[in-house]
């Protein structure tokens, strides 16, 4: 068994002097630390920054969120994706004004029970905003514990994720808990790294880490290998009328729920599908040009999209659209990343 002290009290020294410089880590303020841990979901540290900053100024309290129009906070939210963490993210802080005075609770279980909020992000929250001894673990700390203890467990497994959070309970200091859960995060986002060789050296549990000592390293973590992503292919039309480009409203429900796109069909259309489009929507006249190719990567699918601009003298009323000015894309309606490639060739 490790020592309990090298353990924690390594770590504890190495993150003192090596911790990043992060906005949200100026205070202890709940309301940031929560919005900055759902940003930090499936988005890299560099590039939350940016958004943190922008979303504090424009909602600076739980109140604001609570709120908030969901076009503004789609807005605040364009580029991030995975849209539906911002959807509950205003969920929860209904919940917060309502049921917690507008305070995040205090209490794991509470926090638990808030709309976004699972294990990982309660107990980052719990511990580094109220200093509660719970564990924070997320990819990064599945990666360093998997290879300090050389286990083999399926770390996308829920019990591998409880198990090791047990069991790096005995090691938590009393004192400063958010401290040492932020430091397991820091060293496997900086240290021991998700891709790439780790930087075994700069780490301060070199000496008892049996991946390292045992030439692990390579084998570990262990996780269930990703079913292969569904092709799809998309057919995206830029209709345009001097200033003006026509968007259309996706569902409620599914990918990128109720966020604007430019219209489009879930095809590949040649020259002639094209035309019997343009007829079927009145724009037999108009000015057709192929408008690129784009690529865009979900989680579990990914869209192989051709763009074609049809320019327009007067705007053509339908109900599968509406025509915006060109510059609004920009401040006021949330267009996906997945469609940034065609908004930069209007």
């Amino acid at each position: 068994m490790e020592n309990r002290y090298d353990l924690s009290g390594s770590l504890l020294h190495w993150y003192d002097y090596n911790k990043r410089l992060l906005p949200w880590r100026e205070n202890k303020d709940p309301y940031r630390i929560w919005i900055s841990e759902i940003m930090l979901q499936q988005t890299r540290v560099e590039a939350v920054k940016p958004y943190f900053d922008r979303f504090m100024e424009a909602l600076p309290t739980v109140y604001d969120l609570a709120e908030v129009e969901d076009d503004r906070l789609m807005k605040l939210w364009e580029g991030l994706g995975y849209y539906n963490r911002a959807r509950n993210l205003k969920a929860a802080a209904q919940m917060i004004v309502q049921e917690y005075g507008g305070q995040l609770p205090a209490d794991y279980d509470k926090l638990l029970s808030l709309k976004g909020i699972g294990m990982y992000t309660a107990g980052a929250i719990g511990s580094i905003a109220f200093e509660l001894q719970v564990p924070a673990v997320d990819g990064n700390v599945l990666r360093v514990l998997a290879r300090l203890w050389g286990d083999d467990s399926d770390i996308l497994k829920d019990k591998t994720k409880k198990d090791m959070g047990r069991r790096i309970m005995e090691f938590m200091p009393e004192d400063r808990p958010g401290d040492f859960n932020q430091a397991l995060i820091e060293l496997g986002a900086t240290v021991c790294v998700p891709n790439g060789k780790p930087l075994c050296d700069q780490c301060p549990w070199d000496t008892v880490c049996r991946a390292y000592k045992e030439d692990l390293i390579d084998k570990l973590p262990v996780k269930t290998p990703k079913k292969a992503r569904k092709i799809e292919h998309k057919t995206v039309f830029l209709l345009e009328c001097n200033d003006q480009i026509a968007i259309h409203k996706r569902g409620d429900k599914g990918l990128l729920a109720g966020l604007w796109e430019f219209p489009n069909e879930d095809k590949k259309m040649d020259a002639e599908d094209i035309k019997e489009w343009m007829t079927a929507h009145h724009m037999e006249d108009a000015k057709v040009e192929a408008a690129g190719k784009g690529k865009h990567i979900f989680s579990h699918v990914e869209w192989h999209m051709e763009g074609v601009k049809i320019s327009l003298k007067t705007p053509i009323e339908s109900k599968d659209y509406v025509w915006v000015l060109k510059k609004e894309l920009e401040n006021t309606y949330a267009l996906p990343s997945a469609f940034e490639i065609f908004r930069k060739i209007l």
